[in-house]
């Protein structure tokens, strides 16, 4: 049999197309080629041939019935586009190896294609590389592996803190929150509930971070924990237009232990004029003479 790779890819493809000769593929023999030729490509560091013989060789393992190969052929060209800097097939290959798997009833390595896409596209496509996360999250959760998805919401939430989206890293960090509290994983609970709260005052909103640590006051795991009392603090320094208090707060063990992306940003409080907050009380409403209650 022929090593040439273009013959194989030649010979495969000739086994697929029907003919007056030929009444049925013959996509056995064909995957064989299909695969052969695509690490003979990526020997010869032929890129471009490889990732379409690879596709091929995916095609093929799917009429076969297996999905598990035809994704595993998927993200080999997914590998081969990220080095030819095809990035938006780079997303397409890893999310149809994710169906892949899926098809094949298994969420962790569906979960894990989607995630090593986005970790392709961060620098690339970071909307995309966020969007590959939350997807990767979303894989698990169905799944009931909710424990599982939370490096990938801190990753999804780092992306977003990187492209100054301050208020989508929030969402992605209560996200995280919710996933924790469902597999009773409260202390990584009570820190997403920090850390969103920080972003939120990173964001220069205390209105938005008040009202979020309202809401999380609400969840009586957070109520008595160490992060909250965090929360009270650095919200109290702020209402009192304190500086210093909220720089001290800041540098508090409660916030070292946080991820590093929200070190960072907590390292860097206050954010803008905060000496406005002092005194604030929010607004009443005006008194009705005619409402005796």
């Amino acid at each position: 049999m022929s090593s040439d790779p273009d013959k194989l890819i030649a010979k495969a493809d000739k086994l697929t197309k029907l003919s007056l000769t030929r009444w049925s593929a013959d996509w056995k023999s064909a995957t064989v080629l299909y695969e052969q030729a695509a690490n003979a490509f990526r020997l010869s560091k032929k890129h471009e041939k490889a990732k379409e013989a690879f596709e091929k060789a995916s095609k093929g393992q799917e009429m076969l019935s297996s999905p598990w190969d035809a994704a595993k052929h998927m993200e080999s060209a997914a590998t081969v586009a990220k080095e030819l800097g095809n990035w938006r097939e780079v997303a397409d290959f890893y999310r149809r190896a994710s169906e892949l798997y899926i098809e094949c009833g298994r969420s962790q390595p569906a979960s894990d294609a989607l995630a090593k896409g986005a970790r392709a596209l961060e620098d690339a496509l970071p909307e995309d590389a966020v969007k590959l996360y939350i997807d990767a999250c979303e894989t698990l959760e169905e799944d009931g592996k909710e424990q599982m998805a939370f490096d990938l919401y801190r990753a999804a939430a780092s992306v977003y803190l990187k492209l100054e989206k301050y208020t989508d890293a929030a969402t992605v960090l209560l996200r995280w929150a919710l996933a924790a509290d469902k597999c009773n994983a409260t202390h990584s609970q009570c820190k997403a509930y920090l850390s969103a709260i920080i972003v939120y005052l990173y964001a220069h909103d205390f209105q938005q971070a008040e009202k979020c640590h309202n809401d999380c006051c609400q969840i009586e795991a957070f109520l008595n924990s160490d992060q909250n009392r965090c929360a009270n603090k650095l919200l109290s320094a702020y209402s009192d237009g304190d500086v210093e208090e909220i720089k001290r707060v800041a540098q508090s063990s409660t916030i070292s232990n946080l991820d590093h992306a929200i070190i960072r940003h907590a390292r860097k409080l206050p954010m803008g004029d905060v000496t406005s907050l002092k005194g604030a009380a929010p607004e009443e409403e005006p008194l009705d003479e005619d409402d005796l209650t």
